[in-house]
């Protein structure tokens, strides 16, 4: 299974996503900070990386620049899961896409747990 970088600030969700998440098989690492995601980045090695673009410190597109701005990190599957409602995105697609990497967007209001499993295992790599 897959070897996830969780990047999500509400504790309570982040604890729910990781049980999720860790008995469909794959291992996460949860961090709640930007800063501390680029540094678990070297330790988890992750094929799909979940982000909340609302961040305290830094936004999530902040956090995707600087993980892109690794040479090992650039073809890593980014998943976008987020309250930031899909419209307010609607014009940087292109941006998003191809410039970060975001394979899929997912609403935080419309997405079960089922859906995010799902989208994490259409992103795994065939060696996982």
């Amino acid at each position: 299974m897959a070897r996830i970088l969780l990047l999500e600030p509400d504790r309570l969700l982040a604890q729910t996503y990781v049980q999720a998440l860790s008995a469909a098989g794959h291992q996460v690492v949860a961090c709640a900070s930007a800063q501390a995601a680029v540094m678990a980045a070297d330790d988890a090695r992750p094929d799909v990386v979940i982000v909340e673009l609302q961040l305290i410190e830094h936004s999530g597109i902040e956090f995707l620049y600087e993980f892109r701005s690794y040479t090992d990190w650039r073809a890593v599957p980014i998943i976008v899961h987020t309250h930031v409602p899909p419209g307010e995105f609607s014009d940087n697609w292109e941006l998003l896409r191809h410039e970060l990497g975001v394979k899929q967007y997912l609403y935080k209001p419309h997405t079960s747990l089922a859906k995010l499993k799902k989208a994490v295992a259409a992103l795994q790599p065939a060696s996982v």
